[in-house]
C-alpha cells in the first residue's frame, strides 16, 4: 500500500509551505528544481521540516487543508514539537 504524506517545507525566506505527496523525497527535489508549487519557485531552496503519513489519500488531503488554514504560530509549533 502506498502511503500519502502531508509535509511542511521551510523556504529560504523563512516561510512555510504545506503540501501532500506519495513520494516526499522526489517532491522536495521537484520543489528545489523549480518544478514544485509556484509559491516555492521564488523562495528556493526549500527544506523538509515536518511530515505526517496517512494510508488514505483523503485523510492526507484533509490534513493538508487543515494545516493550510492554521496560523503561522501553530505551524511553527508542529515543526518544533511534532505530536
Amino acid at each position: 500500500m502506498e502511503l500519502n504524506y502531508v509535509y511542511l517545507l521551510r523556504c529560504a525566506d523563512g516561510s512555510l509551505y504545506c503540501g501532500w505527496t506519495t513520494d516526499p523525497e522526489a517532491r522536495v527535489a521537484a520543489h528545489n528544481n523549480g518544478r514544485g508549487a509556484k509559491y516555492t519557485r521564488s523562495r528556493l531552496p526549500v527544506k523538509l521540516v515536518y511530515m505526517e503519513a496517512y494510508e488514505e489519500r483523503h485523510e492526507a488531503l484533509s490534513r493538508e487543508w487543515h494545516i493550510k488554514r492554521m496560523k503561522h504560530e501553530a505551524k511553527e509549533k508542529l515543526v518544533c514539537d511534532p505530536k
